[in-house]
């Protein structure tokens, strides 16, 4: 399955930039979805602690997603080596999220432009879970800037990552984590303590996808004529701003890039939530600056897939180079040959 891994994750990406998220098809997101629910209700019976409980959903919906995959991948690879391959696509294509990321905040910008303020908070309130219906048009542009920035990690950077390092299922059990913590990880009543586990999973989960990010993201900027000596020093300064160990990289490294500003109070679920800034106003936001991020993130999505397989290729090459060097000297070493030129 290993060998095939480039060209799996390769087609997987083509796949989702061409046909994004089908509403009409069973998302495996979706399943763990009601997985996560079922399994919620169930444990909260039983377990007396929440945050024992907690932990116990977490290991049950990681561990499930990974084992449940990695099955079907057998199942399918047992029946026929063409079909393991197209199953691999499949789970790789349905953990990216890069073409309906673009759709969601492009709907957004849409209707800004078309002036529908109102309907541009709706929009908006799809991808984001800051309260939306008080919000003026330049919020609005910067809370879909912000969760552009935020998903470049969890919808392509991350799972892209999990999957050149572990292929499909491991991809797969990167999503139902990154599910967990936008359904349970919530710092409320009801799940401070419940959600504690999933919330740290995904903090750790994202922590080297992150760091990926503020090396890809600044590079895509440059490659989209913004400002890329001001997103680095703006990753550098504000990166580690923001309350989670991860979500404040990719927004310094947007809002750097751009010259704007982002962060702020913010309501949610009528809490109010005081975020530091990030990033300088160097210019007021704009509706604009919803585009000129979706080039970022779309550069930044080719960059991270290409870049991906040319590791996995280069590290294949040398594995096997290491490895006919290797038997080379065992031959000399065992008298049968004194030198045998490495299969290249």
């Amino acid at each position: 399955m290993d060998d095939y891994l480039p060209v799996q994750i390769g087609l997987a990406f083509l796949l989702d930039i061409l046909l994004g998220d089908p509403r009409w098809f069973p998302h495996p997101v979706r399943m763990i979805g009601v997985c996560i629910e079922y399994t919620e209700m169930t444990l909260r019976k039983l377990v007396p602690s929440e945050r024992v409980g907690g932990v116990f959903l977490t290991l049950i919906i990681v561990l499930g997603t990974y084992l449940v995959t990695y099955r079907i991948l057998i199942f399918f690879y047992e029946l026929r080596w063409s079909l393991g391959i197209l199953a691999s696509i499949l789970i790789i294509f349905f953990s990216l999220s890069t073409r309906d990321l673009l759709k969601q905040t492009g709907n957004v910008l849409k209707a800004l432009k078309a002036g529908k303020l109102e309907n541009a908070r709706k929009k908006l309130s799809r991808i984001v879970g800051r309260d939306t219906h008080n919000l003026n048009e330049q919020q609005v542009a910067a809370g879909c800037i912000e969760t552009s920035a935020e998903n470049s990690v969890d919808g392509i950077i991350a799972p892209l990552f999990y999957a050149f390092i572990g292929g499909p299922a491991l991809a797969m059990a990167y999503k139902s984590i990154n599910t967990l913590d936008s359904m349970v990880g919530y710092k409320n009543e009801k799940y401070l303590n419940f959600g504690w586990a999933s919330a740290k999973l995904d903090d750790i989960a994202n922590f080297i996808p992150a760091r990926i990010a503020a090396i890809i993201l600044p590079i895509a900027s440059f490659i989209c004529g913004a400002d890329y000596s001001n997103s680095v020093k703006i990753v550098k300064r504000d990166g580690q701003k923001h309350p989670s160990p991860n979500s404040g990289i990719p927004e310094a490294a947007i809002a750097g890039a751009l010259g704007i500003r982002l962060g702020g109070p913010y309501k949610y679920n009528e809490t109010l939530s005081n975020k530091p800034f990030i990033g300088d106003p160097q210019k007021t936001v704009c509706i604009d600056d919803i585009r000129s991020t979706a080039k970022i993130v779309m550069v930044s999505a080719i960059i991270s897939v290409t870049m991906g397989i040319a590791f996995l290729l280069i590290g294949g090459y040398l594995s096997i180079s290491g490895n006919n060097f290797l038997q080379g000297i065992y031959e000399s070493s065992s008298g049968r040959i004194f030198y045998k030129i490495p299969d290249f």
